[in-house]
This record gives C-alpha cells, sequence and structure tokens, in this order.
C-alpha cells in the first residue's frame, strides 16, 4: 500500500510542479517575446513529464495488481485450509456420533435376550 502511496505523492507532486511553473509563468513581469519563449520550452518538456507519469501509474498499477493476485492467493489458500479442516471435523463428529449410538444400542438390549 505504501508503494501506491508513493505513486501518487509523486505524480501529484509532477502535475503541481507543472501548473506551478505555468502559472508562475504566465504571471511573472516578463514582455511577451520573453513568456513566448519560456512556454514554448516548458510544452517541450510536457511529453517527457506526460511519458514519466505514465511510467510511474503504470509501475504501481503492476505492484497492485501483484499484490492483489498475492493476497487473492493466500485467502484462497487460507480457505481451502478451513474447508478441510471442516471436513476432518464433520468425518470425527459423525464417527463419534456413530460409535455413541452403537454403544446406546448395546447398552439398551432387553434383559431377556442377555440369558
Amino acid at each position: 500500500m505504501s508503494n501506491n502511496r508513493s505513486g501518487s505523492f509523486i505524480g501529484g507532486m509532477m502535475l503541481g510542479a507543472t501548473i506551478g511553473a505555468l502559472t508562475g509563468l504566465l504571471i511573472a513581469p516578463r514582455t511577451g517575446r520573453e513568456t513566448r519563449q519560456l512556454l514554448k520550452k516548458s510544452a517541450s518538456a510536457l511529453p517527457e513529464l506526460a511519458e514519466d507519469i505514465s511510467t510511474s501509474v503504470q509501475i504501481q498499477a503492476d505492484r497492485l495488481s501483484a499484490n492483489a493476485r498475492s493476497n487473492w492467493d493466500d485467502t484462497l489458500d487460507r480457505l481451502r485450509e478451513a474447508i478441510s479442516a471442516g471436513i476432518d471435523a464433520s468425518l470425527r463428529e459423525s464417527q463419534a456420533m456413530k460409535q455413541q449410538n452403537a454403544q446406546e444400542k448395546s447398552d439398551t438390549v432387553p434383559q431377556h435376550l442377555d440369558n
């Protein structure tokens, strides 16, 4: 989970830095020509920034997917163990009940049949 949070933080930080830089360029007291040159340089850096963000998001998605698969596998293993333990307990209880019934039947045999 912390990997997912750090990826989101980095992506948010990159986006915030980009928006802040563009806002600063537009508000800064420069001539129109200087502002246009700075905007042109910033615009040329956007594809690389977008690629970096995309790569970061893909890495985080892969990690999240692997983590989800691992958690799912662990859950299935625990479920299989629980079902197996339940079946074993049920069989033991059934055998114990059969033995108890057999014992009760032998204890309740009429006295006149014993003689």
